[in-house]
């Protein structure tokens, strides 16, 4: 877990970076296939949407998800060890954010809020995989070379 704010933002820039570039990948397919303006596509919409992502991450669903993790759902089930603890934040995370960023890629691209159900159900079948398997891992493991790299401070 981050100590302090260069290391939070080192691991939501990690975790929201990869997730954006990967949905965006996914939701892109979706919508047009492999087209001549794929690639572009993911590239012109990629930096807009890193910054919804990044806003709602370290305004809402951050938060959100870490108060519900360490004052109802760790305290119930009294355990702090092993991967109890970034399970349930990413989890929690996860349903977050795809349920703001499938709203922003609803209202983006000019669909009507009927098409938002079947956008929510689709980026969760993708996204929660790959932030338990994919995203979660590589953003821990970096994250645990900064702080390994970080030295104690000489008396």
């Amino acid at each position: 877990m981050p100590r302090n704010f260069k290391e939070e933002l080192i691991f939501m820039l990690m975790m929201a970076g990869l997730m954006v570039l990967g949905m965006s990948i996914y939701n892109i397919y979706l919508a047009q296939g492999l087209t001549d303006g794929f690639w572009h596509e993911v590239v012109v919409g990629y930096p807009i949407a890193l910054i919804v992502a990044m806003v709602c991450d370290g305004f809402l669903v951050g938060p959100l998800a870490k108060m519900l993790t360490f004052k109802h759902i760790v305290p119930r089930f009294k355990t702090t060890d092993g991967l109890q603890i970034p399970l349930t934040i990413s989890t929690l995370m996860v349903l977050g954010m795809v349920t703001c960023m499938s709203l922003f890629g609803v209202l983006i691209n000019g669909h009507s809020l009927s098409a938002y159900p079947k956008a929510w159900i689709f980026n969760l079948l993708l996204a929660l995989p790959m932030q338990i398997l994919v995203v979660g891992p590589i953003a821990r493991a970096v994250l645990a070379k900064v702080q390994g790299s970080v030295t104690p401070a000489k008396n």
